[in-house]
């Protein structure tokens, strides 16, 4: 059996990059803090102003409902179309603000929602939104399982 006489040479480590990356690194947070201590030696003087009385608080977004049928809701009470258009003329007189979310119901027709959206807009309305939920299964999934499947637009 033959024995080995050569002692193998021990593997060695290159440490090059090693070294260009910790470099790099020294380079960068040098700059980053000289960059930081120039920001601190602007000679600019923030505007003042009195301590005035407290902001109020945003008004909540008006909720309106459009069902399936056609029917639609302002917050809990049921309103014709003509109706809502008046209600919402008379909120954003007392709100120059005012917010409207429109929910529709899926399985509804869109021409209540934009009819309804009509009406916001004749009102006065300028901040208007729809509401949508985020599906939980592609649409190719829901369309296996019999449900409806959405049209190519």
């Amino acid at each position: 059996m033959p024995l080995k006489t050569s002692v193998d040479e021990q593997p060695a480590l290159n440490l090059t990059s090693m070294i260009d990356v910790l470099f790099l690194l020294i380079i960068f947070f040098m700059t980053g803090t000289k960059f930081t201590e120039m920001e601190r030696k602007i000679g600019l003087k923030v505007p003042q102003v009195e301590n005035g009385k407290q902001l109020q608080a945003a008004p909540d977004r008006v909720a309106v409902n459009v069902y399936r049928d056609g029917s639609i809701k302002l917050g809990h009470e049921s309103v014709s179309l003509a109706q809502l258009q008046i209600r919402l003329r008379e909120l954003g007189r007392r709100n120059p603000v005012l917010s409207v979310m429109v929910r529709g119901d899926a399985e509804g027709p869109f021409q209540n929602v934009a009819n309804v959206l009509g009406a916001c807009r004749q009102a006065g309305v300028t901040d208007m939104g729809i509401t949508v939920r985020l599906a939980r299964q592609p649409m190719e999934q829901r369309a296996e399982g019999g449900e409806r499947r959405a049209g190519h637009f």
